[in-house]
C-alpha cells in the first residue's frame, strides 16, 4: 500500500510507513526517559539493549516530516531495535538469552 500510494500520489504527496518494535508506552517518571526500561534478557537480546519508547517513533515522523526527508518516498521504516535481524527471541522454543 506504501509503494502504491507514493507512486499514485507522486508530485503530490510523499508516502511512507513506519513498523515499529516492541514500543514500552508506561510511564515511569523516575526513569531518564519518563517511559519504564526494562533489564535482563528483555533488553539485553534488542540489539540495541533496550526496548523502545514513543519518542523513538515520533522522531522518525519528524524527520519524515520535515525537508530533510523530502527525497524519500514508498517507503517502510523498521524502527525494531533490530530485532527483525536477531531473528530469535528470548523464550522463544526453548533458547534462553543468558547473560
Amino acid at each position: 500500500m506504501t509503494h502504491a500510494l507514493a507512486v499514485s500520489l507522486a508530485g503530490k504527496a510523499r508516502v511512507n510507513s513506519i513498523s515499529p518494535g516492541w514500543i514500552e508506552t508506561s510511564e515511569d517518571a523516575s526513569t531518564a526517559s519518563g517511559y519504564a526500561e526494562y533489564a535482563g534478557p528483555d533488553a539485553t537480546q534488542q540489539p540495541v539493549g533496550r526496548v523502545g519508547n514513543p519518542l523513538d517513533i515520533a522522531n522518525m515522523v519528524l524527520f519524515l516530516c520535515s525537508d530533510k526527508a523530502g527525497f524519500i518516498t514508498g517507503e517502510n521504516i523498521c524502527i525494531d531495535g533490530g530485532m527483525t535481524k536477531q531473528m530469535i527471541y528470548h523464550g522463544e522454543h526453548g533458547w534462553r538469552l543468558d547473560q
